[in-house]
């Protein structure tokens, strides 16, 4: 089992920037890629994010490509998601999640990854 919890959430101005970080605890974390999804109310769990277990490969949605950085600390068991330029579409529950390392961190499905936190909301007012 690998417990994750997100923080970091909150509410911010059109424009501004947060830093949403997920700490890991449990199983081995450098086995795992590690992503961030968002789930905004009435639509379904977007991806937005990965990350390799080695930090080497990142992935992005499009919507968010170089506005969103995802990075990790394997000494920390922590996986990271700085947001600049927040519009107002970015408005979500964001979730961290944890697939096994086998699979390709590219995946963007949901439904390939094992692991998840409870989500921390974020509101970006326009």
């Amino acid at each position: 089992q690998v417990q994750l919890v997100e923080s970091g959430g909150g509410l911010v101005q059109a424009g501004g920037s947060l830093r949403l970080s997920c700490a890991a605890s449990g199983r081995t974390f450098s086995n795992y890629h590690m992503a961030w999804f968002r789930q905004a109310p009435g639509k379904e769990r977007e991806f937005v994010a990965s990350i390799s277990w080695s930090g080497g490969n990142t992935y992005y949605a499009d919507s968010v490509k170089g506005r969103f950085t995802i990075s990790r600390d394997n000494a920390k068991n922590t996986v990271y998601l700085q947001m600049s330029s927040l519009e107002s579409e970015d408005t979500a529950v964001y979730y961290c999640a944890a697939m096994w390392r086998s699979r390709s961190a590219d995946d963007k499905s949901p439904s390939w990854y094992d692991y998840w936190g409870q989500g921390t909301q974020v509101t970006v007012s326009s």
